[in-house]
């Protein structure tokens, strides 16, 4: 496999990662606004002001696990990527090393 083929699997498999590491901050932002919309609904109803935070915090604090396990998975599966176009890339300069030496050796 060619250099530029390698590089280009490489470039394409952390495109990859970058693209879901994006979705899951789009998909945390989105949980946030809702949160936050939710949060100012309960607030607007007729429920004690203290009732009302403590809910809009517990829907905030929900919203921010929920955005860190995503991320968090996210990362995984970048890292799962790489480690794998690395293995990839070992894999492939080991067979154009073992075609180099063996066209060396004839």
């Amino acid at each position: 496999m060619p250099l530029e083929e390698v590089t280009s699997s490489v470039e394409t498999i952390e495109t990859k990662a970058e693209e879901i590491l994006r979705e899951a901050q789009s998909r945390a932002n989105e949980i946030l606004r809702e949160a936050s919309e939710e949060a100012s609904r309960i607030t607007s109803t007729k429920v004690s002001l203290n009732e009302a935070k403590a809910e809009g915090e517990l829907i905030i604090n929900r919203a921010k696990e929920e955005e860190e396990r995503t991320i968090e998975e996210s990362r995984k599966k970048g890292n799962e990527i790489r480690a794998s176009a690395s293995n990839q890339v070992e894999k492939i300069v080991k067979r154009m090393v073992d075609i180099i030496i063996g066209a060396e050796l004839k």
